[in-house]
């Protein structure tokens, strides 16, 4: 099949021309981009590679995940969340607001479909995408738009291990943890200490299991309520008025205050600021629900980076072993993008948008990115309006000299002699 997509002068699948964008992914971003251009009445198609919206949030996340930020910076254009949903939804209202999200703007994606390549024709000036179907039928699309909005969390990152092979019990990443239930009684090492690390770690203590937390390099907590207001629209708002570098250090002054020393737990803080980080190199701080007064406590052991796996054991680089039943690794997650966007110019290998996305959300020739400005979905929101009002306004302009084309044709026809 792979060998057959390739030849290009040998396609003799199905071939869509769209008149309008062709969006990659139903998730948030994608949502958000269709709902912008069906405003404004330009026709679009949405694919993805799973069988239902939002797949990472439906299918890639545990049971008792929230929203990390209150419900107001989480919200997508046009459409607010219920009034009785509560300051952070859980996952499954999330989901069920972008059902109703998808069902207030009529938006149908087309599920099922693996985006295999995507090449810019510049013999014509357009896009040519192709696409394997889950029945194994090839599809080719051809648009004047191409819009990027499978995010920063399409694929898992698993990092290799010395001995992993050898260690004999269960061994699973964290997208596809559901709830610490058939843990309890059991020592789990999670490896990672992000906001999934950390939570998956809480939810392991109250299941009644023994979590130990891998921390390979620093890490900033920060509670995620300061003096009963969210700590991220504190910065926000700070941010309005001071440098990020003063917004930076005020939060940590607050975090030490509310938190205690972290470092002497063995979660060393970083050198640059939780929000300097956050927009240079794309990490996250974490904002703690809970977990950290498990690690105060011991119920979550903290233990540094691992040297080797052996049968039913893992050893760390200070030499000590421990005895473990199962691994979890909360080692994050990758863009998929360099994989199928064979335009290498515009997407590093690392799934990130280069220089020719100048503002994070615009490319040449048509192409635009959503959702991988490193914003989260407040970030993703606003990529979204701006690039259906960008496309919408080419569109229309469009559209208005064709109308005028032919009005002056027709005109002048009307002037020819009869006989």
């Amino acid at each position: 099949m792979v060998h057959e997509l390739e030849q290009e002068d040998l396609f003799a699948g199905r071939c869509i021309l769209v008149n309008g964008p062709v969006i990659i992914g139903a998730g948030p971003s994608g949502l958000a981009v269709g709902a912008g251009l069906k405003q404004q009445g330009v026709p679009f198609v949405i694919l993805d590679r799973a069988n239902c919206i939002a797949s990472l949030w439906q299918n890639r996340t545990y049971d008792r995940l929230k929203l990390h930020l209150p419900r107001q910076f989480c919200e997508l254009p046009y459409f607010p969340f219920p009034q009785n949903f509560p300051e952070y939804p859980t996952k499954y209202q999330f989901i069920s607001y972008l059902e109703s999200y998808a069902k207030n703007f009529e938006i149908s994606p087309r599920f099922n479909e693996s985006v295999h390549s995507a090449k810019y024709d510049e013999t014509c000036g357009l896009w040519r995408l192709k696409t394997v179907c889950r029945n194994g039928s090839v599809i080719e699309y051809i648009c004047r738009w191409l819009v990027v909005a499978t995010g920063e969390n399409a694929e898992k990152v698993v990092p290799e291990f010395e001995g992993l092979e050898d260690f004999g019990g269960h061994i699973m990443h964290a997208c596809d943890y559901k709830t610490g239930e058939v843990y309890e009684g059991k020592n789990v090492l999670v490896v990672g200490c992000g906001n999934s690390g950390m939570e998956v770690s809480l939810d392991l203590c109250h299941h009644n299991a023994s979590p130990s937390m891998v921390v390979r390099s620093s890490v900033h907590v920060l509670p995620r309520e300061i003096l009963g207001k969210s700590t991220f629209e504190l910065g926000v708002s700070m941010m309005k008025w001071l440098s990020i570098d003063v917004v930076d250090k005020i939060l940590l002054v607050a975090a030490r205050l509310l938190l205690g020393n972290i470092e002497k737990y063995g979660l060393k803080r970083p050198s640059i600021g939780p929000l300097q980080l956050k927009n240079t190199e794309g990490k996250t701080p974490v904002l703690d629900i809970g977990a950290l007064q498990k690690i105060k406590t011991g119920d979550i052991k903290i233990v540094p980076a691992i040297k080797k796996f052996s049968q039913g054991k893992v050893e760390f680089v200070n030499g000590e072993i421990q005895e473990i039943d199962c691994i979890i690794l909360a080692t994050g997650y990758c863009s998929n993008v360099p994989s199928w966007l064979k335009e290498s110019e515009f997407f590093s290998r690392e799934g990130f948008p280069r220089s020719p996305f100048p503002n994070g959300w615009k490319g040449k020739a048509g192409l635009y990115a959503v959702g991988f400005t490193r914003r989260g979905l407040s970030g993703a929101s606003l990529d979204a309006i701006k690039v259906s009002q960008d496309i919408g306004k080419i569109w229309k302009e469009e559209i208005k000299q064709k109308n005028q084309s032919v009005a002056v044709a027709c005109h002048r026809r009307s002037k020819l002699p009869s006989f």
